[in-house]
């Protein structure tokens, strides 16, 4: 009877191989031309908080205004469209055109409250700038911190 020496980072590497072709499958691929395609389209985004306001902006390129929906909650922001575009290129006698559709909705939650009845929007070339003023108590809010005396050890 042979013995046969167990390796567990090969156990290891080989489960890594098989989640890796598993998100393959599901994450954006590269389709040429630097675009990104895949079953689903989740913008990017960047906040910022001033005294005054918080500051969202969100990258939704390929799209227009007419088809994004923002709705604001004192306490959150949602997002959702639909994405329509075809890339389509011609080289060598061969052309290759790419299609992609799909709506997607993204929730934000904003760590302050904002008054959502003065909301201001922007979108220009992909980049949708969003400025939440905060709520009037967010902006005179004074906590008080209690201290508790250290115990002696």
């Amino acid at each position: 009877m042979a013995l046969i020496r167990w390796e567990p980072f090969r156990e290891v590497e080989s489960l890594q191989k098989e989640m890796n072709r598993l998100f393959d499958r599901l994450v954006p691929t590269d389709v040429g031309n630097g675009e990104k395609m895949g079953l689903s389209f989740i913008p990017a985004a960047e906040m910022t908080e001033t005294a005054e306001a918080v500051q969202l902006k969100l990258e939704i390129p390929g799209m227009e205004a007419k088809d994004l929906n923002v709705e604001v909650t004192a306490d959150s922001l949602t997002i959702n469209g639909e994405r329509k575009s075809e890339i389509k290129t011609e080289e060598e006698g061969f052309t290759r055109t790419e299609f992609r559709y799909g709506k997607f909705h993204r929730v934000i939650p904003l760590p302050v409250r904002v008054d959502n009845n003065n909301v201001t929007a922007e979108y220009k070339d992909g980049i949708l700038n969003l400025t939440l003023p905060k709520a009037e108590e967010e902006k005179n809010k004074v906590v008080k911190v209690s201290i508790s005396p250290a115990i002696a050890q």
